[in-house]
């Protein structure tokens, strides 16, 4: 069984309700079939019937859960509720309504926070902001939480290294110059995703260009510093840095620059020390290496939604609305 097909069968424990805001996307209906196919989740869809069904033509969708939110049975509800809750912000009914009967996002992730779904999965055909900025207005972050952050699920074929070539790699899609707290606390929310989703023990890396000290720059000594404060915050956690890629999961480079660290040569966990160098290296292992990447998976926020790279084919948006189910199932 491949490592997806366990998250699958995870989610088949304890089925749960995602939502999928962009039903005008035909990889996203072929998605949601092999989800009801499958069994992974419950699914939900937002558009016009008639839309979906002709999108949807040769597909099985009839066990889909399909909610118009223009003339939607909680429309009402989820106003009042959206006003309630950013009306501090300036929110009044009727921005609110309009931001739920045209941005559907928006009434996906009201419906999570009313209860009446578990989780969202959208950005296959909208940005990232589009999907993360109202999970973070209305959802917000996780209790002791004071950033979101994201991660990509990397699978790496015939590889030794990692978790049997399954890898986390963070953060690759959303903070793009993290400070050293933050850093850290990326550090402990992505070993928690990776312990969470793998059972296995976390591993961490805090990656730089330098190792033990090699270099000398005011880029080194931030990871220096976020490793001092994630050490610090999660004394329980196998983490060190900063460290060198190939000293992080290569075991004789381990042994050679990093001879006491208890991370070096056997790291699952990746944190890269700003997005530009999270998202060229999620990317350079997805195409060279052939890799499966699944994400960008949100972590720290209260309720899962996750996002997709406008890139993805089906069989990812599959393999996402499997891992956020498990999420949510172990929220």
């Amino acid at each position: 069984m491949s490592f997806i097909d366990d998250i699958k069968a995870r989610a088949r424990q304890n089925i749960k309700t995602i939502v999928l805001p962009e039903a005008e996307d035909r990889r996203v209906l072929e998605a949601a079939a092999a989800t009801i196919k499958e069994g992974n989740a419950k699914v939900v869809l937002l558009g016009a019937k008639e839309d979906i069904d002709k999108l949807g033509e040769g597909l099985d969708l009839s066990a889909a859960t399909i909610i118009d939110p223009k003339n939607a049975d909680k429309l009402e509800a989820y106003i009042a509720k959206l006003v309630e809750l950013r009306q501090a912000k300036g929110m009044t009914e009727e921005l609110a309504r309009q931001s739920l009967t045209t941005d559907y996002t928006t009434f996906a992730v009201m419906m999570v926070k009313c209860g009446d779904a578990d989780g969202v999965v959208s950005g296959a055909c909208h940005s990232t902001a589009n999907t993360l900025r109202p999970c973070l207005q209305i959802l917000k972050t996780a209790p002791g939480v004071k950033s979101a952050s994201a991660f990509f699920l990397m699978i790496v074929p015939n590889c030794e290294y990692g978790e049997d070539g399954v890898f986390v790699f963070a953060d690759c899609g959303l903070n793009q110059n993290p400070a050293p707290d933050q850093l850290a606390e990326i550090a402990g929310l992505s070993a928690k995703s990776f312990e969470q989703l793998t059972g296995k023990t976390a591993r961490v890396a805090m990656l730089s260009h330098s190792s033990k000290g090699s270099a000398k720059h005011d880029d080194v000594t931030k990871v220096v510093e976020a490793t001092r404060l994630a050490k610090e915050a999660y004394p329980e956690l196998a983490l060190d840095g900063e460290l060198q890629l190939d000293a992080a999961i290569v075991p004789s480079v381990g042994a050679s620059k990093a001879p006491d660290s208890p991370v070096a040569g056997k790291a699952n966990v990746l944190v890269f020390p700003d997005l530009d160098a999270g998202n060229i290296g999620y990317k350079l292992v997805q195409r060279l290496a052939k890799a499966e990447a699944y994400g960008p998976v949100m972590q720290g926020i209260a309720a899962p939604v996750n996002d997709l790279s406008r890139g993805c084919f089906a069989e990812d948006i599959v393999g996402v609305i499997a891992i956020t189910a498990v999420q949510a199932a172990n929220k």
